[in-house]
């Protein structure tokens, strides 16, 4: 008879909340434009596939095939938007070098320097359901794949495609 090795509970939690703070990464980076921060969420063959979240809005997101185009292309549409994304239920399932993630992340979006102008109400506020696969890269964690699905929306759907 063999016993399982032993669970390094203090190292699977912190290995969770590494996985999680890809994400946070991710949203910061869109809400500051910060290219470098984004990128370090994303491996370099990762695909960003919000293809089921656009269609809800009537929008064409194709799926995006690698870091350079997932950064350029989202970081040249959402990143010069006056943006905040805030993750919530975040849930991670580890399976060694490799994880889960499962998480709501609300997004409010305005045009470039209108998000604090209290007489502003053209936004795109959506509510998305992000599934994400990652995989450990040294002692970070960054995701192969991260797709959304739209779960709710209010306002102007173009303002989240970068169409002002």
């Amino acid at each position: 008879m063999t016993s399982a090795s032993p669970v390094d509970h203090g190292k699977l939690a912190y290995d969770r909340q590494e996985v999680a703070d890809a994400l946070y990464r991710w949203a910061l980076g869109l809400d500051t434009g910060d290219a470098e921060m984004f990128a370090s969420a994303l491996t370099e063959d990762v695909v960003v596939d919000f293809t089921r979240a656009g269609a809800k809005l009537g929008l064409t997101y194709p799926a995006i095939h690698g870091r350079e185009i997932a950064v350029h292309a989202l970081i040249s549409s959402i990143g010069p938007l006056d943006t905040t994304h805030s993750a919530t239920n975040v849930r991670v399932a580890m399976d060694g070098d490799r994880a889960t993630l499962q998480a709501h992340v609300l997004a409010q979006h305005f045009p470039p320097g209108e998000g604090s102008a209290p007489d502003r109400t053209r936004h795109g506020l959506a509510m998305n359901r992000y599934s994400g696969e990652l995989v450990r890269s040294g002692e970070t964690w960054r995701f192969t794949r991260l797709s959304a699905d739209n779960l709710w929306f209010e306002g102007d759907p173009k303002i989240t495609s970068g169409e002002l």
